[in-house]
């Protein structure tokens, strides 16, 4: 199943603080389960980044305000950028063996690497596999398209190619070949939406979930690094002299409700509150479409502003970024705001996901936040704008 247009906007019940801390791999919850079971929660989380393969990496990184992005080397990286967020070391025999991973290709890899190691961690007690599924945004694979049709065109013949790495061509390969190698039965959806896109997965997750389709989904985005993409992004940046560095990863997400997190003795992390979005034509009308996302999820959730602890904007490029740090801004109180992007690269589809990942790193770091409301925004040059809110810890 593949979805590309965005989701409608859905938004969950408010629900109190989770019972237990947060941050920890899954482990037997201490007191009773949260006053409403039926609330959508974060279980459990999984990152891969240019910090390395791990949360405690990409948390600790990431706190200490560490840059990620790496000098390129010409000769290897033929792009017109001179830094990058990469995976570091990353080789996919290495990271997943040499089975099933002959024609695998980087984006692939990298999706099926980050499910594996959320469900090493929080997989305990997820023992329906028709029940579990995976919702994950992407971009594709850019080089995996054009690296066929050359061949495609260079062969002796136009038929001459080597069929095992056409399905990398499709965009819901890295979902479909992660749901394969880890066992997973339940519904499987490709979401693309730019910056937004780790928000809708959430979004659509969420929906999929409420309707009884699923009784637990990893939800998130992935994107690769290559020349192919690198290009084209230059290219949409219309030229500037100053683009902003790229980067590559994933971030996923074990979205549930809370009685089913309980019952397989799993934590909440954080309770889906709600998700918006909207759209805009002119790009001077982003801030406003933004806006009108936050206001509209605080309104859902019975919320105010002066409630919230966190913002993880998604920092865009050029008079985007002055209009969503506007609507932030005027935000009342003190909100401690998150920005990953400077630190590991434009992640373009998995901003998103990136953004929510470093909002649960805060919090398993942070005690004092527990209870608390975070918001995480997102505003595409494409003209989608979207807003996601969290009570956050146990």
């Amino acid at each position: 199943m593949t979805a590309t247009e965005p989701a409608a906007p859905s938004a969950a019940p408010a629900a109190g603080p989770a019972p237990a801390a947060a941050g920890a791999p899954a482990g037997t919850p201490d007191g009773p389960p949260p006053a409403d079971p039926a609330a959508l929660v974060v279980s459990g989380w999984a990152v891969a980044s240019p910090y390395g393969l791990g949360r405690a990496e990409f948390s600790t990184g990431l706190r200490a305000g560490q840059d990620a992005l790496t000098e390129l080397d010409p000769a290897e990286w033929p792009v017109p950028y001179d830094r990058a967020g990469l995976i570091p070391g990353f080789d996919i025999r290495e990271v997943l063996g040499r089975k099933g991973t002959r024609a695998m290709d980087r984006v692939t890899a990298i999706a099926a690497a980050t499910v594996g190691m959320l469900l090493a961690d929080y997989g305990q007690g997820l023992d329906d596999p028709e029940g579990t599924g995976l919702v994950l945004g992407t971009s594709g694979s850019v080089q995996s398209i054009m690296d066929f049709t050359e061949s495609a065109l260079t062969g002796e013949k136009p038929f001459h190619v080597d069929p095992a790495r056409f399905p990398n061509t499709v965009m819901n390969c890295p979902a479909g070949a992660s749901a394969i190698r880890h066992t997973l039965k339940g519904p499987n959806v490709t979401l693309s939406g730019g910056a937004t896109t780790g928000l809708l997965a959430l979004n659509y997750a969420s929906r999929l979930l409420r309707a009884g389709h699923a009784s637990a989904l990893l939800a998130g985005a992935v994107e690769e690094f290559s020349p192919q993409r690198a290009r084209l992004e230059r290219v949409a940046d219309h030229g500037g002299d100053a683009p902003q560095p790229l980067g590559e990863g994933a971030a996923l997400f074990l979205l549930e409700r809370a009685g089913h997190a309980h019952a397989g003795g799993r934590v909440p992390l954080a309770t889906v509150l709600g998700l918006r979005f909207g759209s805009f034509a002119d790009p001077a009308r982003a801030g406003a479409a933004l806006e009108r996302c936050v206001a509209g999820v605080l309104a859902a959730a019975g919320a105010h502003p002066e409630e919230l602890a966190l913002v993880a904007p998604g920092q865009p490029a050029g008079p985007l970024a002055k209009q969503e740090a506007a609507v932030l801004d005027a935000l009342p109180g003190p909100v401690l705001r998150l920005g990953p992007r400077p630190l590991i690269g434009d992640t373009t589809a998995a901003a998103g996901a990136f953004q929510t990942a470093a909002v649960l790193a805060e919090s398993a770091a942070n005690p004092a936040l527990a209870g608390r409301l975070a918001l995480v925004t997102a505003v595409d040059r494409d003209g989608t704008a979207g807003a996601g809110l969290l009570r956050l810890g146990a």
